[in-house]
């Protein structure tokens, strides 16, 4: 088990507005002013996350063409790039990562890459002081980089997509930052509806528990305790003492359901399942969430607000 992150309240409107124009003002981050484009439309994008690509597809519009380097189901903590996913980086006129080390063993790359066309960390255009901080790396507190779980942060992931998009190519500025403030608007409004719905839950049944503990910031957002198996990397072993603790919980709380990721293998939430059972509780797998992998590509669950959707919607109908 994870230890407690430390972490801000939720944002308030104000607030939100406040970050966008920090994120504005800020600039799209190193390399990003460098490079102006040349070439003919669209451009060219790679992205390595799914909710990455996802926001920039809806901020570029016809202006850009997106291709997505993770399918539904890969995990990015673990992913390594094959030549082909390099020879698509190296070829392509941008690069868009979600950063804060979500894409741990890409890190390298993607930062070289950056030397030669803008590769953008998307994550890690937001202020610091909206940022969770758990567990450690280094002697210090690493930061979670789920970011996307806070429909709210992620609207300011948008404003950066299109500030990115806009300095990269200044004539069609005023069409980036107009489409991003549109897909920011719906994404404000998913998030009103998601603490709607997780308000729904009463107070003493709203926990959360997961493979890994990727829903710190949905937490926060939605006044959800989250507990995971993993730590916020599920590159973290995990031991039969982590798995015991977890039942303890879930035995002394009287816990109804669990929850397996589409990205993570099941057979670590199922351990928790059994150790559950053996000491005469009952406990439920209450569907399947989308963590660190959006659906596949053409289904409602393929695209960020779907996916979204999908996980308030099964949490809320396991847990109410």
């Amino acid at each position: 088990m994870s230890r407690e992150p430390r972490s801000p309240k939720p944002l308030s409107r104000l607030a939100l507005s406040v970050a966008c124009v920090v994120i504005l003002l800020a600039g799209t981050g190193v390399g990003a002013r460098e490079f102006k484009f040349q070439g003919e439309h669209p451009i060219q994008v790679v992205a390595t996350v799914g909710m990455v690509a996802d926001a920039v597809r809806n901020v570029g519009g016809g202006l850009v063409q997106v291709e997505a380097l993770m399918a539904s189901g890969v995990d990015p903590h673990l992913f390594k790039p094959s030549q082909g996913d390099v020879r698509a980086l190296d070829s392509a006129d941008m690069v868009f990562y979600s950063g804060l080390h979500l894409e741990g063993k890409m890190v390298e790359i993607l930062e070289k890459i950056g030397r030669s066309k803008p590769s953008i960390a998307l994550a890690q255009r937001l202020p610091e002081d909206l940022l969770i901080r758990v567990g450690e790396e280094g002697g210090e507190l690493a930061v979670d980089p789920h970011v996307w779980f806070d429909a709210s942060l992620w609207a300011l992931v948008v404003e950066a997509a299109g500030g990115a998009l806009a300095e990269f190519d200044p004539p069609h500025a005023s069409e980036y930052q107009g489409r991003a403030s549109k897909y920011r608007e719906e994404i404000l409004e998913l998030h009103d509806w998601a603490k709607e719905r997780i308000a729904e839950i009463p107070k003493e049944q709203r926990v959360l528990i997961t493979a890994h503990d990727a829903f710190h910031y949905f937490g926060r957002a939605y006044e959800i305790e989250v507990m995971g198996l993993q730590g916020v990397s599920t590159a973290a072993e995990f031991g039969l003492n982590d798995v015991n603790r977890l039942v303890d919980t879930i035995v002394g709380r009287g816990i109804k359901a669990l929850f397996v990721e589409s990205s993570i293998p099941r057979r670590s939430i199922e351990a928790v399942q059994e150790g559950c059972q053996a000491r005469g509780h009952k406990v439920i797998i209450g569907g399947t969430l989308f963590s660190d992998a959006m659906g596949e590509e053409g289904t409602p669950e393929g695209t960020y607000p779907g996916m979204f959707r999908h996980n308030v919607n099964a949490i809320v109908g396991a847990l109410k």
